[in-house]
């Protein structure tokens, strides 16, 4: 019996490999092929189809890297393929096991209109069906010779990954280009046996139903004339009718199959190309759809869809003719499938503003999921806003990548930082890219967890990344497994559909609570740091931009910037991609972000600058205001206000000692800096409590080997740690300021290729140490990471996340805390012991990690948090973080957690000063509880003139406060996210004397919309 089923399925590998799938095609003539290079970019349709040709044959080179050849083809159906199916095959020098990662091409008709796109799984176009003799085919391919980035040995340092640098060398050479006979029969009988051998494959080995497939399958091949194929399939296929037609049991597994294409908006190509990749795709897949009545597709990405709009508007008026028709589902409500652990509060909030405004006022559609299958881990106060933007549910995939702890569910409820809770749902087949097979089908039903209380799993189906998504050999499978003996069972549904109906058979799932870490990863919180550095410093100015021109447009009657902010957002959001942000594209990539993020800093500065000066009145008035767009107040100046500069406090001084280096003291803070330049001693002199660990020594850079197993830019392994030096090496040490406001250290140090310049600063009236770090950085594999080794006791501390902060373990009792041995900050991490903490606070770097250790002296804990500066990886880009960088953090004894929120928002929204005539600036709203923060203020988007004002609670407890204004106030209501009326708010908010009352629970967020009285 062995011998029988090994030599069926050896017998049946080889007649669908050498007979059957040939046979598809039997007849064929060949296409005559013309070529046109276009020089440098892609260019518009109507010149690429207008520009001459040379005539090019199979075999020939083309295309450069990154070029674009547009291609004609053109022949005769012969007249005795009258009545049958004709189909153009292209061949473009597909590489078939790497879709999505190579060339690609558009097919267009010779008045310009799309037909579809040409991938290595899909390289036919339907030209008649039937033929009725003797017609003309004409054809025009745009190809885009995108280089293979990621080959067969994917992490090898490569210089294609950037046009600049990638050369001029023809990547591929054209493959087939011929008219061909279609037989369907044929075509269905390779698709029957590749259903029922890849379901029997899968079958127990001594199972009837396997038996009952493989004998079949024997009479089936029986039945084949392997001399004519296509005389004999049709006999062939009714020998597995009996088969196929078997239903499945009732208790089989449930798979909603929604077509799909993962296309990360940049990645190993640039947005150029990513614009092209989702215009081939749509028009494939909506030509699809007009061929299976039963197949949905759906795709996120608002921007996405923007572009098409713009650069290719006749793909999408096929999208909004398929959009409107219900089979072509916009999903995820997103601006892009970003990253999630590191965008600010406002921008992850912005996202979802964007995203799902954009479905609305484009399609009518409101988005209830949200859509991210391979975002690489869920902050914990991203609940929250999925639930205040209106939506409920969450899907993604990654967390299946996880290197250590497999999560023990697949349908679950995820509760957030603020008690928010969203029915979440991880594909058990997974894969993004689930091609039907009978493997992913078996492993889907096998892998589920949630198994005797759910039965309902998703598949997104279809080739990403330009591979060209859905095909029709996939619909056929589905169409076989949608109820067939020893298979879960396949229907295509929408998103909704299925979370509507997981809901209602699950409705007491299980509960996971605080962030969905990815165990996997984790250098992309710190890889291409100039790309993180133009994302926090984008969020930071559109803060103050929407601040400072609400208020010159409602105190002075300036025009508030509704169109650049909106462009603007959209920018940025744009790059908080999980491939941009997180450092894992090309170097084109992030080479046009940081001039992107520069060219935006220059326009809000602008628009900062206007407002401002606005506010202050006549720059030759003289006075010197200082404005504050934190959302607390500094010393005389107001949160999201202006006063005039006052006096400084003075009190600094620095003295050398004997033994070397310097004591730096503020009368809040004394800070002693050996003769190495490192930080021994840091007094809190309200507590008289010691900072620093004792023998410790603290801002100790450290650098680690860092060679990943895979991944470069993505990964640290924890192996990393194992080897470690300490750059105490001394250039130079000397005082760089000495006055009675400042006090300031300067501390030079090489190593290896690079060369690192720290600023130590004690400012007057400041409770916090100041570094400023410059590193001129030439290193390879290399890990930078700067260490603080505190006196302090505690099993747990707080970083940082939207809208709040998550604790995390300082120990690794389990498996599960000692996998996040690196994690995601925003701004601050604190810790603390009853009745006294520190706070670390970050400009701009959100990788870091902390550690616990016993001390042999006396036996107390050091605990070291240690923030990730730079790294080196080479793949995908062979130069990443050369160069010089600056980075600004600052240790703050005997910080609370509401002193660690305040200095973690001072830190990346300094003072503004501008010369005018004006006394001060009233803020347009104060509040009177510092808990309770003000996220954003900002004009409604409606343009009704209405001043929206988000806030949250942000200690992690109940909190109460009034929302003063400055202005009479006619009303306040709360709002969702869009900025509608929501009564989704748990808190009270009530309007009491011209001011609001808030009482918020721990970290909730509020939306208000404030009208204005006459």
């Amino acid at each position: 019996m062995h011998d029988d089923r090994t030599l069926v399925e050896s017998r049946l590998r080889r007649v669908l490999d050498e007979r059957i799938r040939p046979a598809v095609h039997p007849e064929s003539v060949p296409l005559k092929v013309g070529i046109w290079t276009a020089p440098g970019e892609p260019v518009p349709v109507a010149e690429g189809l207008a520009a001459p040709r040379t005539p090019v044959a199979v075999g020939d080179a083309w295309g450069a890297p990154w070029g674009t050849s547009w291609l004609t083809v053109s022949g005769t159906v012969p007249e005795a393929w009258a009545g049958r199916t004709v189909e153009a095959l292209i061949d473009l020098g597909f590489d078939a096991n790497m879709p999505g990662f190579q060339c690609e091409g558009l097919v267009y008709r010779p008045d310009g209109t799309p037909v579809k796109g040409l991938n290595p799984r899909n390289q036919w176009v339907r030209i008649a069906a039937p033929a009725a003799g003797g017609e003309q085919v004409l054809l025009h391919v745009e190809a885009a010779s995108n280089p293979v980035i990621l080959d067969y040995h994917p992490f090898l340092p490569t210089e294609l990954g950037d046009r600049d640098t990638a050369g001029e060398a023809p990547q591929y050479r054209l493959a087939r280009m011929d008219l061909a006979v279609f037989d369907e029969t044929v075509w269905q009988l390779a698709i029957d046996l590749e259903v029922l051998g890849e379901l029997m494959a899968e079958l127990p080995v001594d199972g009837a139903r396997r038996w009952e497939i493989l004998r079949a399958v024997e009479r089936a091949l029986d039945a084949v004339d392997l001399q004519d194929v296509n005389g004999s399939a049709a006999a062939a296929r009714s020998e597995l009718a009996g088969v196929l037609a078997a239903p499945a049991t009732p208790s089989a597994h449930r798979i909603s199959a929604v077509g799909h294409a993962h296309i990360d908006s940049a990645w190993l190509w640039p947005l150029r190309e990513t614009v092209r990749k989702v215009a081939r795709t749509t028009a494939n897949m909506t030509a699809l759809l007009e061929d299976e009545p039963e197949f949905v597709y759906t795709m996120s990405q608002a921007q996405q869809y923007a572009w098409i709009k713009e650069y290719r508007p006749e793909v999408y008026a096929r999208v909004r003719k398929a959009v409107a028709d219900g089979r072509f589902v916009p999903a995820g409500g997103m601006w892009v499938e970003s990253d999630t652990n590191m965008p600010g509060s406002e921008a992850m909030a912005r996202q979802f503003v964007y995203g799902k405004r954009f479905f609305l006022d484009e399609f009518g559609i409101e988005n209830h999921e949200a859509w991210l299958p391979d975002t690489f881990g869920f902050a914990g106060g991203l609940p929250q806003i999925i639930h205040n933007a209106g939506s409920r549910w969450l899907l993604t995939q990654k967390i299946s990548w996880s290197q250590v702890n497999r999560f023990p569910h697949h349908t679950f409820l995820w509760e957030g930082i603020d008690g928010t809770r969203v029915f979440t749902h991880f594909p058990p087949v997974d894969t993004y890219n689930c091609s039907m097979k009978g493997s992913e089908i078996a492993h889907a039903a096998r892998n589920f967890k949630d198994k005797g209380v759910a039965r309902r799993s998703l598949a997104p189906t279809g080739w990403g990344d330009g591979g060209g998504g859905t095909t029709r050999e996939m619909v056929a499978k589905a169409a076989r497994l949608k109820d067939l003996e020893g298979s879960a069972t396949v229907h295509w549904e929408k998103p909704a559909e299925f979370f509507a109906k997981a809901e209602a058979e699950y409705p007491n799932p299980p509960v996971w609570v605080g962030e969905l870490y990815l165990e996997l990863h984790r250098a992309t919180l710190t890889s291409q740091a100039r790309t993180k550095q133009g994302n926090r410093r984008s969020e930071n100015l559109l803060r103050e931009a929407e601040l400072w021109c609400a208020t010159a447009a409602l105190r002075t009657g300036a025009a508030y910037p509704y169109e650049e902010l909106d462009r603007i957002w959209k920018t940025v959001l744009l790059h908080q991609f999980h491939d941009i942000l997180p450092g894992s594209s090309i170097a084109w990539v992030h080479r046009e972000a940081e001039a992107t993020y520069a060219a935006i800093a220059e326009e809000l500065e602008a628009l900062i600058g206007r407002a401002q000066q606005a506010l202050a009145g006549d720059a030759a008035g003289g006075r010197e205001l200082v404005f504050n767009a934190a959302p607390h107040a500094r010393s005389a100046v107001p949160a999201g206000g202006a006063a005039v500069a006052g006096t400084p406090a003075g009190g600094c001084s620095v003295t050398a000692r004997a033994e070397g280096g310097f004591v730096l003291r503020n009368g809040l803070l004394d800070v002693v800096v050996d003769g190495d330049g490192l930080v021994v001693s840091v007094v809190d002199v309200a507590s008289g409590r010691e900072t620093v660990a004792p023998g410790a020594r603290a801002n100790l850079l450290q650098i680690h080997p860092d060679f990943p197993n895979m991944w470069d830019a993505w990964d640290v392994d924890r192996f990393y740690r194992n080897t470690v030096t300490d750059l105490v090496g001394l250039d130079s040490l000397t005082v760089a300021a000495s006055d009675a406001d400042r006090v300031a250290v300067r501390v030079a140090r090489s190593f290896g290729s690079s060369t690192v310049v720290q600023t130590l600063t004690l400012r007057a009236g400041e409770q916090r140490l100041d570094i400023d770090t410059e590193v001129d950085w030439h290193e390879t594999e290399k890990f930078l990471k700067a260490a603080f080794p505190l006196d302090i006791h505690t099993e747990r501390y707080a970083a940082e996340t939207q809208f709040g902060h998550l604790h995390r373990p300082t120990h690794t009792n389990t498996s599960w805390e000692a996998a996040k041995f690196e994690a995601c900050n925003h701004r601050f991490v604190h810790l603390d012991e009853p009745g006294w903490g520190v706070a670390l606070v970050t400009a701009s770097t959100y990788g870091h990690d902390v550690t616990r250790t016993v001390r042999g002296t006396d036996g107390g804990t050091t605990t070291t948090v240690r923030f990730s500066l730079l790294r080196a990886p080479r793949f995908p880009d062979p130069r990443t973080d050369q160069g010089l960088h600056r980075f600004h953090h600052a240790l703050v004894p005997g910080a609370a957690i509401g002193d660690a929120v305040r200095e973690g928002y001072r830190i990346g929204l300094p003072e503004r000063r501008i010369t005018g005539t004006v006394a001060d600036v009233a803020p347009l709203v104060s509040m009177d509880n510092d808990a309770i923060v003000v996220s954003a203020v900002k004009l409604a988007d409606d343009r009704s003139g209405d001043l929206v004002v988000r806030v949250y609670e942000a200690g992690g407890g109940r909190a109460r406060g009034r929302l003063a204004t400055s202005f009479p106030l006619a009303g306040a209501e709360p709002c969702d996210l869009l900025e509608r009326p929501w009564d989704g708010t748990r808190g009270e908010v009530a309007v009491v004397d011209g001011g609001v009352e808030l009482a918020l629970r721990p970290f909730e967020l509020v939306t208000l919309r404030l009208t204005t009285a006459g």
